[in-house]
């Protein structure tokens, strides 16, 4: 029972709390159409309480002419139809937007606010802009005569600086005064207009006046710079052009590609044309069009200097070109007469031939290209700015023939290098065999290996190798090169064999006739190994003689073999 009170009393108090947030819902929607129609008849009340009348009661008096007559009915005509008819329109509009609201046909209300909200803006910008059209009269005088005393200013400035500066403007004082009088002319048509209050002549007067007095300030900045530039700067410069111009002719430059007789000519048309737009007061682009003349007649100057430098550096370039030219088609021209002598002599690679063909080649290409630029220079066909830039690049394709041409040479050189090195190399390798031969006989061994004469004839072998190779034309020089090479580690391999025969021969007998003084007749094996080391010594077995004889002697004597070495050594 408790918990079904509770439910109850929640339901009906959920229900209590609904009710009244919808009837304040209500209350405050009314509330909200309430004012809203409120602020459309207020907006209504403004439009009709503007001050027209207040500013056609103004115009009233000024009306002196069957224009300002016209404008002021029509004025009168308008705002009585915007308050008898589109204003009583718009009370209507509201009324019916009351009645809506307290019918709370709030689908219709939507609707008709909308309408009368387009409708409010509509009346408004009628009696916004025929207000505006009625203060633009009244407003008139204040306005005007405010923007031309502003003119006025301006105008005795200009003609202060006029005056105090007059002597600048000598060729256009006459204009320049003439449009004074035009301007003042114009102050004098502005006071009759304002006079005879005839507003709708006011603005294109003052407009006038603006525009004129804008030229006029231009005026005054500009001409003495446009008069100095085209009477005395531009002149100036053009007689001095002339002048470098002829000079540089006689000392025979090329400066055909300029054309500096026409455009000096086209120029000076240009500076009368400007002049003459000047005089008459005609400055548009005059500035420009003067600057621009300048700039070319001072590039003119940099393009002389050009071909000043140009012509010293070409002179420069090209007298190092020349000598290093002749010099490399010598060296080429001598090549080829010695290129059969050369063939015979050596055998040489078809690549090697055709790299020379190669250089001559390209060596004719920069012979022919240089007596092409050399003409054209003659005949000034091209300036020298770019007739440097020409031998630059000869000069740098000979640079790299040259170096070429040195590693050609250097390779055959290389050829006749090796030739005379092989030659040197023959005779030392000769020289050492005989020493080793020499040296054989001056111990007389017993017997002499086999091994030393099969090496002394692989040795002898190989020389005569050599001396064929040298003999045959053309020569080989690689195969040269390896028979020498064999011929002397044969040789070098001969006399390492020679002294370690001889020295292990001498070192053998040496440790005999030593070991002798231990010989006994009650040491049996100390004698037998003295007679087995004799054995063979005597048949050429140095070696083992060498080691039996200290094997023996080491028996009653230790260190024998440095022994015999000390003594061996010195």
């Amino acid at each position: 029972m408790p918990k079904t009170l509770w439910i109850v009393t929640f339901f009906l108090v959920a229900a209590i709390i609904a009710i009244i947030v919808l009837i304040v819902v209500k209350k405050k929607k009314a509330k909200h159409y309430q004012n809203e129609i409120q602020e459309l008849e207020r907006e209504k009340n403004l439009i009709a309480s503007t001050p027209v009348l207040s500013e056609l009661a103004k115009v009233e008096p000024i009306i002196k002419n069957e224009k300002m007559e016209e404008k002021y009915k029509n004025w009168q005509q308008r705002f009585d139809w915007i308050k008898e008819t589109r204003i009583a329109k718009l009370n209507d509009m509201i009324i019916n937007l009351d009645v809506y609201r307290e019918r709370k046909d709030y689908k219709n209300y939507r609707y008709y606010v909308a309408k009368t909200e387009l409708e409010l803006y509509k009346v408004k910008e009628s009696a916004d802009h025929l207000l505006d059209e009625i203060k633009e009269i009244t407003l008139s005088e204040e306005k005007y005569r405010h923007i031309v005393t502003k003119l006025k200013n301006k105008y005795r400035e200009l003609n202060t600086e006029y005056q105090n500066h007059k002597g600048e403007y000598e060729q256009v004082q006459e204009v320049i005064e003439l449009q004074f009088e035009n301007i003042e002319k114009r102050f004098m048509d502005f006071e009759v207009v304002m006079e005879n209050n005839e507003y709708h002549e006011v603005v294109h007067i003052v407009k006038a006046l603006d525009t004129m007095i804008d030229h006029m300030a231009i005026v005054i900045d500009e001409v003495p710079d446009l008069l100095l530039l085209a009477d005395q700067i531009i002149p100036k410069r053009m007689e001095q052009i002339e002048q470098t111009y002829q000079e540089m002719i006689e000392k025979d430059y090329p400066l055909g590609y300029l054309n500096i007789e026409y455009n000096l000519e086209e120029t000076n048309k240009n500076v009368k044309n400007i002049l003459d737009r000047i005089r008459v007061l005609n400055l548009e682009e005059c500035m420009f069009e003067l600057k621009t003349m300048l700039d070319y007649l001072d590039s003119l100057f940099t393009d002389f200097e050009k071909e000043r430098l140009g012509r010293k550096v070409y002179d420069e370039i090209e007298r190092q070109f020349r000598t290093k030219l002749k010099k490399i088609n010598k060296i080429v021209k001598d090549i080829y007469k010695q290129i059969d002598d050369i063939k015979n002599m050596y055998h040489l690679k078809t690549e090697d031939l055709k790299k020379i063909d190669d250089i001559n080649a390209s060596l004719s290409s920069i012979n022919e290209d240089y007596k092409a630029v050399v003409q054209s220079v003659r005949e000034k066909e091209v300036p020298y700015s770019k007739s440097h830039k020409e031998i630059e690049q000869l000069s740098t394709r000979l640079k790299e023939l040259e170096e070429e041409l040195d590693r050609s040479l250097k390779s055959l050189g290389s050829m006749y290098d090796d030739e005379m090195r092989a030659r040197e190399q023959l005779d030392e390798i000769q020289e050492l065999l005989k020493q080793c031969k020499t040296k054989m006989r001056s111990y007389k061994l017993p017997i002499i290996t086999d091994q030393y004469f099969v090496q002394l004839s692989e040795a002898n072998e190989a020389i005569l190798e050599i001396i064929k190779e040298l003999e045959k034309k053309p020569i080989t020089i690689k195969i040269l090169n390896t028979r020498v090479d064999t011929a002397r580690d044969l040789v070098l391999k001969l006399h390492h064999t020679t002294n370690e025969m001889i020295k292990t021969a001498q070192l053998a007998e040496m440790a005999i006739v030593y070991g002798n003084r231990y010989r006994d007749a009650s040491n049996q094996e100390i004698n037998m190994g003295l007679n087995q080391a004799e054995i063979l010594f005597f048949k050429g077995n140095y070696k083992g003689a060498l080691e039996t004889g200290i094997r023996t002697i080491q028996l009653v004597e230790e260190g024998i073999y440095q022994k015999l070495l000390g003594v061996y050594d010195k």
